[in-house]
């Protein structure tokens, strides 16, 4: 395996090329844009605050996932495919973008909803279907489950004469972040004072775990920093690290272990867990939308906006560190949330 020393390989560029030899299929067509935060820049009092816009890409509305989808759409075709699978909730930032990318790349595809095939389900999916994709409920099932029906769902198109994949490869999905992390480094080197601080969701995993692998390759410039909105500490460092480690074994680049990263986890705004508000998460809807016109949503952007304001505001962040938050996407859930809001009638 190729060694990368904590302060990061020698030629970042030339590792880069180990990451770019897996197919791809271009969906995420120029950099998303690294804008300064100025509405709360005046407000707070403090320069240096930022946002990467991941929620504006050109297709199905944008978000993290299709720069997975970039490699899986890539091992997709190069498998000759011709339908892909994907499982998830009904407002599912994945699977409404796998439907969209998807129909870009003229792949059929089938979307397992582990939800109640009731009228308030099927409109919250319906984007899956205005791209094409045949959508199955099986029910409020766990994930463990939901992917079994997804594997049988595949194991049965087969038997049709089909060519199925089942998009969902956390460590081929990561890449896309290993990318990303080039890519706002190449933007923050623009700017006057570079970024020294970058903020995300942690969640399942490949978007941190690339985005952490490629500031490693690039020699640590960003201090990442984790709002967990899903699990709990243990949890969510484990699920990092499966990840991590497999970029690592899968490209024979090595970067060292995820514990020598700087890296930090917030677990402050976890509140009841996963797609359950805080007071502090809807106060950051309210405050992103009516401060700098960014629409978030209650499932993973609103807590990390959250993490992101309570760091800067109470020193987590230092003044005069330049920091950005990096916005997943997901926006178009935010259409059927609104009952979730208690401060806004």
């Amino acid at each position: 395996m190729k060694q990368a020393s904590l302060a990061g390989p020698s030629d970042p560029m030339s590792d880069l090329q180990t990451i770019l030899r897996e197919p791809r299929y271009d969906l995420v067509t120029s950099p998303t844009p690294l804008r300064r935060l100025s509405g709360f820049e005046r407000a707070l009092g403090r320069p240096g605050l930022f946002i990467k816009r991941d929620d504006l890409m050109e297709i199905g509305l944008g978000g993290n996932k299709l720069r997975s989808l970039e490699f899986w759409l890539g091992a997709a075709l190069r498998e000759r495919a011709d339908i892909v699978l994907v499982a998830g909730g009904a407002t599912s930032n994945l699977c409404r973008l796998t439907a969209a990318a998807a129909s870009v790349a003229g792949l059929d595809c089938l979307i397992v909803h582990n939800a109640e095939d009731s009228p308030a389900d099927r409109e919250r999916s319906f984007l899956n279907r205005l791209f094409g994709a045949e959508t199955r409920f099986i029910g409020p099932v766990g994930e463990e489950e939901r992917g079994a029906a997804t594997k049988a769902a595949a194991e049965e198109l087969k038997r049709k004469g089909r060519a199925p994949y089942i998009v969902g490869d956390a460590v081929l999905g990561a890449l896309g972040y290993v990318l990303a992390a080039f890519e706002l480094h190449e933007q923050s080197q623009r700017e006057a004072t570079p970024l020294r601080h970058v903020v995300l969701a942690g969640s399942m995993g490949p978007t941190e775990a690339g985005f952490i692998f490629g500031n490693a390759m690039l020699g640590h410039p960003f201090q990442v920093h984790l709002v967990s909105v899903e699990y709990e500490k243990a949890e969510l460092e484990d699920r990092i690290r499966l990840v991590h480690d497999g970029i690592g074994q899968r490209t024979g680049l090595s970067v060292g272990r995820l514990d020598q990263a700087p890296l930090h986890y917030h677990m402050g705004h976890l509140g009841g867990g996963w797609g359950v508000p805080t007071p502090e998460s809807e106060a950051a809807i309210i405050a992103f939308a009516r401060t700098e016109g960014i629409l978030v949503e209650h499932v993973y952007t609103a807590k990390t906006c959250a993490g992101f304001l309570d760091l800067v505001v109470n020193g987590g962040i230092p003044p005069g560190e330049p920091a950005c938050i990096i916005h997943t996407g997901g926006t178009a859930a935010l259409f059927s949330q609104r009952e979730q809001f208690r401060t806004l009638s």
